[in-house]
């Protein structure tokens, strides 16, 4: 196993992977990719989806200290500047005889990335400014967040964490329409999510349901 936060950063990323098998695209040398080993043994398997929102929860608190604007997290861990995903996270958890070994954070943040084709919810921090950022600056300081809201998974109260991960979800509390894999739509209010990661809707009539990222896609 490598050692507890172990970084690698990749300065071109050829075959981005993110969530259900989408390509994360990037254009080379203006972007951040890296990942991040963690050692969270201490975790049970069930509480693995606080690890994503710990990364998360991290990243906002970077990009809120750059002044980038309106930052929400899409469920289950797209980050959005304006409603446009300026950043994805990928996580891969080691799980021997059923207890978390270790888990494997892939970040990719659109830094300075000026052009998208075809994706048209797809954005970078410079264009949301203007600003041309020091992508190394903007990794130390990624990293710092990161590192200390993963630490709060072992020191902090697990139930404060996933409240505000839920108070900067993306359309928390408004209507919203979702996609089943079958491509049927269905409209609901997302209310949060479960401690495995599930999103929390209400749906009509009172119902109250909860979706794993293979059952529902929310829609922008």
């Amino acid at each position: 196993m490598p050692k507890d936060f172990t970084v690698v950063i990749a300065d071109e990323q050829t075959n981005g992977r993110g969530q259900m098998g989408t390509t994360w695209q990037g254009e080379a040398s203006k972007n951040l990719t890296f990942s991040v080993f963690k050692d969270v043994s201490f975790l049970k398997v069930s509480e693995q989806f606080y690890i994503s929102m710990a990364v998360a929860l991290g990243i906002t608190k970077a990009l809120n200290e750059l002044r980038v604007p309106k930052i929400k997290i899409k469920w289950p861990n797209d980050i959005l500047s304006e409603n446009k995903k300026i950043a994805g996270i990928l996580i891969e958890n080691v799980i021997k005889n059923n207890k978390i070994e270790g888990s494997i954070i892939g970040v990719g943040l659109n830094v300075n990335q000026k052009f998208f084709d075809n994706l048209p919810h797809a954005s970078s921090l410079h264009l949301l400014t203007g600003i041309v950022y020091s992508k190394d600056e903007i990794f130390h300081r990624l990293l710092k967040h990161i590192e200390r809201q993963l630490e709060l998974l072992e020191t902090g109260d697990l139930d404060a964490l996933k409240k505000e991960y839920e108070a900067i979800l993306f359309r928390i509390k408004k209507p919203s329409t979702f996609k089943t894999p079958d491509n049927q739509t269905f409209s609901g209010f997302i209310e949060g999510v479960t401690d495995d990661g599930k999103l929390k809707l209400l749906l009509e009539d009172n119902i109250r349901e909860a979706y794993d990222l293979k059952e529902v896609q929310l829609l922008y």
